[in-house]
């Protein structure tokens, strides 16, 4: 086989690699997976709500699919919710109540029962 279709060969080999890296890393990082990875000028402003008596600061990501939510009541209890491509949920611990998130910003809370005497 000539030395210059071996060449070939391995440029075009070469070449095929590359693209399918470059596609897997972009549908990693612009599917909200790889939020994460992306600069914090794509985000967003913070969004303030109240959902269930708690205080939420939400954010989206205007590249991929991926949205931050910073929930807090007071200074009792906070805690970060990332919704990278899939949702997210948390439950917490004082008033118990458990949030969910979408990547697209949306979030939701539901009162849990607490347990009584009896």
């Amino acid at each position: 086989m000539p030395l210059s279709r071996i060449r070939r060969r391995s440029t075009a080999v070469l070449l095929v690699a590359v693209v399918l890296l470059l596609g897997l890393g972009g549908w990693y990082v612009f599917s909200g997976r790889g939020a994460g990875l992306l600069p914090e000028s794509s985000w967003g402003p913070w969004r303030d709500k109240q959902v269930e008596g708690w205080g939420v600061r939400v954010r989206v990501n205007s590249w991929s699919e991926a949205a931050e939510a910073y929930v807090h009541m007071g200074k009792a209890e906070d805690f970060t919710m990332k919704a990278y491509g899939m949702p997210a949920s948390a439950t917490t611990l004082m008033a118990p109540t458990r949030f969910a998130l979408t990547p697209d910003g949306e979030v939701t809370g539901q009162r849990l029962e607490e347990d009584g005497p009896g």
